[in-house]
């Protein structure tokens, strides 16, 4: 097959970034895929002929919009030397609503991805509304990474839906001394970064980790206790992992969770919010516990403080993150494309 990719790609950064890099790799294996990403970009050397991009105004507002209009130009463009089979767009919203405006030209199927943010958050959005309804309604198929977001893709007009998870690339294990609880996330309200500083009060002899970058890291920064080390944007995430003994996922809001997956394949267990697509990903008191209620994530921490507790969720954790590999998912993902191409 010869597709063709629409979304964050690197060097950009993220969660679309880092799925698309990894299936793209998967997918290159056996079939022919072109990517179109947001610019100025300079492409990785080895797939610089197959990485394409449209340059927006990088303007607040207008980004999104701007994008919209000239990728599905693009798209055209792209298609007529290369001749696609189908389209894959991620991110519901501006991103595949660039598709399904080129797919009258072009006259191939479009699938869309649903990661979580999209559904979550810019289907609340006055022009995003329109967005994400035109794309869900005139997509050929929808890809959700959960269950939760497939379920909110159908009550927005989605009909024909599939359930793929994000996969996990697969980690070296590091032997080194967990001795660390982590956060591993945007800094950014959703994420509720907040809820590990008061966490690290409650419990001021642990040593807590805040991974990753975003508006709220000053004032973060400046209330944090002693017991708090913030380390910024990090993209040695198993290095993290291997010295961590516990991870907090205190999400508001949460369409996937891949962090998750990743702190499993590490033998690290898991405590995360009741939200969106966490349950799916969590067993509870198999791979990690799930809280509601701030006193909730004190009791089910001070129960997994138990090294012998660690040790045996962290054991089940490695088997069930087995089960996400990127060859796993990429296989998933090509049923459909193959499904899709042959309907009528």
């Amino acid at each position: 097959m010869r597709i063709l990719m629409v979304g964050h790609y690197p060097p950009h950064t993220g969660g679309i970034a880092n799925h698309l890099d990894n299936l793209v790799r998967e997918l290159r294996k056996r079939h022919e895929v072109h990517i179109l990403t947001y610019g100025p970009v300079v492409p990785r050397e080895f797939e610089k002929e197959f990485v394409h991009q449209v340059k927006p105004p990088n303007f607040f507002g207008i980004r999104g919009i701007s994008f919209t209009l000239l990728a599905s130009k693009k798209i055209e463009k792209l298609h007529r030397e290369h001749g696609f089979d189908l389209i894959h767009a991620h991110f519901i919203g501006t991103t595949s609503y660039a598709g399904i405006l080129a797919k009258e030209k072009v006259r191939v199927p479009v699938i869309v991805t649903a990661h979580g943010s999209d559904l979550d958050f810019m289907s609340k959005l006055p022009l995003g509304t329109y967005y994400v309804k035109k794309s869900l309604s005139d997509a050929d198929v929808v890809i959700a990474v959960s269950h939760y977001l497939a379920k909110k893709a159908l009550s927005l007009g989605a009909k024909n839906v599939y359930v793929v998870p994000n996969g996990v690339k697969e980690f070296k294990h590091k032997k080194d001394k967990r001795r660390y609880v982590t956060f591993i996330g945007a800094l950014r309200h959703y994420k509720s970064p907040e809820t590990v500083l008061k966490l690290a009060e409650v419990f001021p002899d642990e040593k807590f980790l805040i991974v990753g970058d975003g508006p709220l890291r000053n004032i973060l920064e400046e209330k944090a206790p002693p017991n708090v080390q913030f380390l910024g944007y990090r993209s040695d995430i198993e290095n993290i992992l291997s010295k961590t003994k516990i991870l907090i996922l205190p999400s508001k809001r949460e369409g996937f969770g891949l962090v998750i997956i990743e702190a499993n394949a590490l033998g690290v267990p898991v405590i995360g919010r009741k939200v969106g697509g966490i349950p799916e990903l969590i067993r509870e008191g198999k791979n990690g516990v799930t809280f509601e209620e701030f006193e909730d994530l004190t009791e089910r921490f001070q129960e997994l403080l138990a090294l012998k507790k660690q040790r045996k969720i962290g054991r089940f954790g490695k088997n069930i993150s087995k089960k996400y590999t990127w060859k796993n998912i990429a296989r998933k993902i090509e049923e459909i494309y193959e499904n899709t191409l042959c309907s009528p």
